[in-house]
């Protein structure tokens, strides 16, 4: 699996979800919490063109989006095909 890296802040309802149905789908992940850290809340809001909402996904190299979106690529059946290596 290509590695995923998720940009969480604590109390974010957002953030549970997205990180439950990566739980759900066994994928192993690196949670980077922004909630208090300006310097890593400036690194996710670069690395995602600007986006300063939580949670920002990558799969690699790849900003798919908040909760939303990867939700989004789940229902469509698009979420295990970027997940694969």
């Amino acid at each position: 699996m290509k590695p995923v890296t998720i940009y969480t802040s604590p109390m974010c309802p957002y953030c549970w979800r997205a990180l439950s149905l990566l739980k759900k789908k066994k994928v192993s992940f690196k949670e980077i919490n922004v909630g208090m850290n300006a310097k890593l809340r400036a690194e996710m809001i670069q690395r995602s063109g600007g986006v300063t909402s939580v949670p920002q996904i990558f799969i690699g190299d790849i900003h798919i989006g908040g909760c939303d979106d990867m939700m989004a690529l789940e229902r469509r059946g698009k979420l295990d095909d970027m997940l694969a290596i």
